[in-house]
């Protein structure tokens, strides 16, 4: 849609709205589309065409005829919009459903429901219905992102299309085309799941979004729906768990103790056992080939599979990939500006019309906030927000006098909104929005009690306003399950105790870390601020006082923790709040531009980019900030062809010849 259809819509809407009787097609071509001289034909299609739009935000059109007409007279027919056609229900919750609520909503923070989270929370806010509540101080669980095949499969879903996508099947190694209808989407056993009709086979079938091998294309020229009652958690529920393994893996003397501590024998480093001379033979249980194949594709040239084929042919294949695309021609490193990693697709005049009617209500509800805070709570720029409010100030009932257009005024940097025409309310939650929100709580199940709450009041909060947010989403709340998060109880229930009362009470923890990036084990001294999750991997932000500033420590890591007795440094910054990133900036970062393809541009969401550019094959560039270089060659074999370094060169170097190195052991 161009901007001059979002302000047409936007009157037709409020024309519609805003009349008792219903208004002909003569009045409206007139008084909205200002008769602009088309045809009467071009007129017609073009007032269906606006009509479908209307119905798809969830309007529905009266269509009332004269006494004593047909129905096929349309001089005779009127239109209108009842004026609670599509308006969220009032949702009354308690301080106790809104904190809760509010955590649901931040798990989404930047994974692909992030924006329809915040989307819901501002309809709550802008109908009065959603308190001024806080997250809980120090506890903040997040949902891992999982990358652009889950964005896509989301939007198929919500569209009811079937998707293409190229598969590794775990059964045979080989790569096939599948076309499927997606049913459902859910985390299972630390992996996300596709379940649906594979129309191949004619059956349904799970496919691990991990072993896609190809970008997923959404089938808009195709139609499917989700079988009616059909619960994804349920489906994964069915799955058994991969058998475990024992991994064989020749590892250099002293190094990858993470790894080491997993093994269930070693044997010593002088050939015996099959191992190579100054090597180790480690056997490591394992379940799942393609995740232990991610991390033992970082570990380059320190490690080499001797065993199952299957797992070393993933490691091969990811080291392979890196080394191929370390190798391609370089592309230009060029960025028009800078700014946080771009939205996952471009902004749409369709976004700017429901965002302008959920800004309505929120500015009726919110009078005189600064025009900077109003942008910033819609994730908008202010020359963004600026031109939505011109198209508002224009738009109105179709008499034309002043007092039929909107009357807002933001001449002072705050902003006052004087007339609504009757869009004072939300519009109702949108399939991503319910699904988002609904999904959400489902996944809090097994969080530990917050704010103070009990454990049984925290149950009762979250199964209250999961009744009435499901009833206020109606049919919306369609797609909530048909996708199933990860759960986010965290695996260490002792260290997230022990750390959750030092962030209460302001006391130092003394802890004996293992860094997997410097391979090594140290004792810390440090300040705790808060502990957050990416799925169950929980995490926890403290001030260290051997390095001097902020760390971030994950507790399947630690192996030992306790209270050292003294109280909190003030000189930690405590006081100055706690950064919201898994990756702290710090004035000795190292500045990286990589290359990302299309499956891998989430990670510039990931590592926090501070500028992007597109690409034409759908990839990105990304300048991103990394702590120490030395893990880099790490990062690239890792993520196996989905990223590689182009500045600085000899870091781009250092990382083609640690793949290179890797791969040049499976060839001796």
């Amino acid at each position: 849609m161009s901007a001059s259809r979002t302000e047409r819509l936007l009157n037709l809407l409020i024309a519609l709205l805003n009349t008792k009787y219903g208004l002909s097609r003569a009045v409206l071509r007139q008084k909205v589309y200002h008769d602009a001289g088309d045809s009467d034909v071009a007129f017609g299609r073009m007032f269906e065409r606006d009509k479908s739009e209307l119905k798809r935000f969830g309007f529905d059109i009266e269509t009332l005829l004269d006494h004593g007409f047909g129905s096929d007279d349309p001089a005779s027919t009127r239109y209108r919009i009842g004026k609670e056609s599509n308006r969220l229900p009032y949702v009354h919750l308690t301080p106790a459903e809104g904190t809760v609520l509010l955590l649901a909503a931040q798990l989404w923070e930047r994974a692909a429901l992030g924006s329809a989270a915040a989307s819901a929370l501002r309809k709550l806010q802008a109908s009065g219905d959603l308190a001024d509540v806080e997250l809980p101080a120090g506890v903040q669980p997040r949902i891992k992102p999982a990358g652009q095949a889950f964005d896509d499969v989301i939007v198929a879903m919500n569209g009811q299309h079937p998707v293409s996508f190229g598969y590794r099947a775990a059964s045979t190694g080989k790569d096939e085309r599948r076309m499927v209808e997606p049913w459902g989407l859910g985390s299972r056993f630390g992996q996300w799941y596709l379940v649906g009709l594979d129309r191949g086979r004619n059956a349904k079938r799970f496919f691990r979004l991990s072993r896609m091998t190809s970008d997923v294309h959404v089938e808009t020229g195709y139609h499917c729906e989700i079988p009616p009652g059909f619960d994804t958690r349920a489906e994964l529920d069915t799955l058994n768990e991969l058998p475990l393994q024992a991994a064989h893996l020749d590892v250099a003397e002293g190094r990858l103790l993470g790894l080491r501590k997993r093994a269930v024998s070693v044997t010593g480093a002088t050939g015996a056992g099959g191992s190579q001379v100054g090597r180790d033979r480690l056997s490591v249980p394992f379940r799942d080939s393609e995740l232990l194949a991610e991390e033992l594709a970082s570990y380059g040239p320190h490690v080499l599979v001797a065993g199952p084929p299957e797992l070393r042919d993933a490691v091969i294949r990811r080291l392979e990939a890196a080394a191929a695309f370390a190798s391609s021609p370089a592309v230009e490193v060029r960025f028009s500006g800078s700014g946080q990693a771009p939205r996952t697709r471009k902004r749409t005049s369709e976004d700017q019309l429901n965002r302008m009617l959920q800004l309505v209500p929120f500015l009726v509800h919110n009078q005189g906030l600064p025009i900077q805070e109003v942008a910033d709570r819609f994730g908008v720029t202010r020359e963004e927000l600026v031109d939505d409010l011109k198209i508002l100030i224009c738009s109105g009932r179709p008499e034309g006098y002043p007092d039929d257009l909107f009357d807002i005024d933001w001449e002072n940097e705050h902003v006052y909104i004087r007339e609504h025409l009757e869009l004072n309310r939300p519009i109702g939650f949108s399939v991503d929005e319910a699904c988002a929100l609904l999904t959400g709580l489902a996944t809090l199940g097994g969080l530990p009690a917050q704010a103070g709450m009990s454990e049984d009041e925290q149950s009762g909060a979250l199964e209250s306003v999961t009744l009435k947010l499901t009833g206020a989403a109606g049919e919306a709340g369609r797609l909530a399950a048909a996708v199933a998060g990860p759960p986010v109880t965290p695996a260490d229930a002792g260290a997230f105790d022990t750390i959750t009362r030092a962030i209460q009470s302001g006391h130092q923890l003394r802890l004996r870390y293992l860094s997997r990036q410097r391979d090594s084990v140290s004792e810390r001294d440090v300040d705790p601020f808060r502990l957050y999750s990416l799925d169950n991997t929980w995490y926890f932000e403290a001030y260290c006082h051997s390095k001097a500033g902020l760390r971030n420590f994950r507790l399947d890591r630690i192996e030992e923790i306790a209270p050292n007795g003294r109280p909190v440094s003030k000189s930690a910054g405590a006081e100055e709040g706690v950064p919201v990133k898994l990756y702290t900036p710090n004035d000795d970062d190292v500045v990286v531009v990589l290359q990302l393809t299309r499956q891998g541009v989430g990670l510039a969401h990931d590592y926090y980019a501070d500028r992007t550019a597109a690409l034409p094959d759908g990839g990105l560039l990304a300048e991103v900030r990394f702590g120490n270089a030395d893990w880099l060659p790490m990062f690239v074999a890792q993520h196996g062809g989905a990223a590689r370094i182009l500045q600085p060169a000899e870091l781009a170097d250092a990382s083609a010849a640690w793949v290179a190195a890797a791969l040049a052991q499976y060839k001796q």
